[in-house]
């Protein structure tokens, strides 16, 4: 399908369907995306339940993907913890563990 592509910037009207009156808001005032579609202040979803728009912020700092979590701390551990029986592994990991932990003793 080919055509005049619409301007995805902003909305063009709010689609907020009006039961009482029977039609579509189509106010085209300060109208922004939401999951439900572009509305318009008074029929946002917050507006809709009567509360109050949340502020506009920064949103997620930028390394919040990055922080390390401690559940990923939990996961690490060294030779010694697994050689000593303390961590479970696998038969070869504990072997292999073993034998490092033999190796840095030796020298």
């Amino acid at each position: 399908m080919t055509g005049p592509r619409a301007d995805k910037s902003s909305p063009a009207e709010c689609t907020h369907w009006i039961g009482a009156e029977r039609h579509h808001c189509q106010s085209t005032d300060q109208v922004r995306r939401y999951l439900t579609g572009p509305r318009c202040p008074d029929h946002t979803p917050s507006a809709l339940r009567g509360r109050s728009e949340v502020p506009p912020g920064p949103g997620l700092p930028a390394d919040a993907w990055t922080t390390p979590s401690p559940l990923s701390d939990s996961a690490l551990f060294d030779d010694r913890a697994v050689a000593s029986g303390k961590r479970r592994s696998a038969p070869h990991t504990y072997r292999a563990a073993q034998a490092a932990v033999r190796h840095e003793k030796g020298t």
